[in-house]
């Protein structure tokens, strides 16, 4: 279980563990929370009070300071899985949905053309189809693409790169993705 740690400003900052969530709430760190509790830590007894420290964790937590990166500057890595995601598994030339399994990145500009490894120049493909196509353009096989590319944005971003996002965070996020997404279909 991951809780999705946010600037002071509510911007994404990363998916964090339950034990690093904790060091922010221990180091005072923690300016606002959001979503559920998750879980409860439970420390020591102060030998002064005798009672015991307690920490409960939210789902979604504001951590003060600026953050070290501008984030709407990032661009988001390229991997099979968010990609797959990001195109709902659905092969961009015959439209079939298919387990990731069977899918494979492919360049729209193939490599053998000077085609770069880019958010905008891969699509999701199924195996028969990419083989198909083979190292021409869609245009040169004749295999019109059924979607465009896109890169993903800040918010797309953090849903994609997460698999078990619970209720609350998928609300807050979902909140924030451009209405042109894909993730909204």
């Amino acid at each position: 279980m991951k809780v999705l740690k946010l600037s002071a400003q509510g911007l994404p900052q990363s998916w964090i563990s339950l034990e690093q969530a904790v060091i922010h709430y221990a180091a005072d760190e923690v300016r606002w929370e959001s979503g559920g509790e998750i879980a409860v830590f439970r420390g020591g007894h102060n030998a002064m009070t005798g009672e015991q420290s307690v920490i409960a964790v939210n789902s979604i937590i504001g951590t003060r300071g600026v953050p070290r990166i501008n984030p709407y500057e990032l661009k988001p890595g390229l991997t099979n899985g968010k990609l797959f995601a990001r195109d709902r598994n659905v092969c961009a030339y015959c439209g079939e949905h298919f387990h990731e399994t069977e899918l494979t990145r492919e360049h729209i500009i193939p490599f053998a053309q000077n085609g770069i490894d880019t958010w905008m120049n891969v699509v999701t493909a199924c195996r028969a189809c990419n083989h198909r196509k083979s190292s021409r353009t869609p245009e040169q096989a004749g295999m019109p693409l059924l979607y465009t590319p896109y890169v993903p944005s800040l918010w797309e971003d953090f849903i994609l790169r997460n698999r078990r996002i619970l209720a609350d965070q998928m609300e807050f996020l979902m909140a924030h993705v451009p209405r042109s997404s894909r993730l909204l279909d």
